[in-house]
């Protein structure tokens, strides 16, 4: 018999902590998957390898702190910064949200962004959290909602510019 993800929530101790250099392979692999199941995006895994590697090695781009079940990294999220002078604060933005399939619906999401709040409420500099999220991932705006997110009145726009590893192929 299968257990429903709710009872099994309630037998699994999850840890949070931030993640270090070991924990490059398992991010960039996250990462890998977030863009095709977010976005259909096949990113280039030499990149996303080179860029997770780049900010676990330099505090000052972000950090991404981990979900472990048992040993296992679970799920993960990312934050950057941005300084905020109409605040006079940091905003952090929550970034690269991944669950491992297996341990979704288990509160793995719940207990990074409980911890990244509990975080962020300690440091006087930060004055909110924010993300982004593909327009159509209704899953992933359900769960934000579910903790006290909401919509704001900002739309995100963007200029991509071509990387060095884009203009070599």
């Amino acid at each position: 018999m299968l257990l429903p993800p709710l009872f099994l929530r309630c037998f699994i101790d999850i840890n949070i902590r931030q993640a270090n250099p070991a924990d490059a392979r398992v991010i960039a692999e996250f990462n890998l998957l977030l863009a095709i199941e977010s976005e259909g995006l096949a990113l280039d895994p030499a990149t996303v390898s080179t860029g997770v590697t780049a900010l676990l090695a330099d505090a000052a781009k972000g950090i991404y702190y981990v979900a472990e079940v048992n040993g296992v990294v679970a799920g993960q999220l990312m934050i950057t910064y941005e300084w905020s002078d109409w605040r006079n604060g940091n905003i952090w933005w929550i970034q690269s949200v991944y669950v491992r399939q297996e341990f979704r619906r288990m509160g793995v999401f719940r207990e990074l962004f409980k911890y990244l709040h509990a975080l962020a409420r300690r440091q006087k500099e930060v004055c909110t959290l924010r993300l982004y999220m593909h327009s159509e991932n209704h899953t992933a705006r359900r769960s934000y909602e579910k903790l006290g997110m909401h919509k704001t009145q900002y739309e995100v726009f963007e200029l991509e510019f071509e990387s060095e590893s884009q203009s070599r192929k």
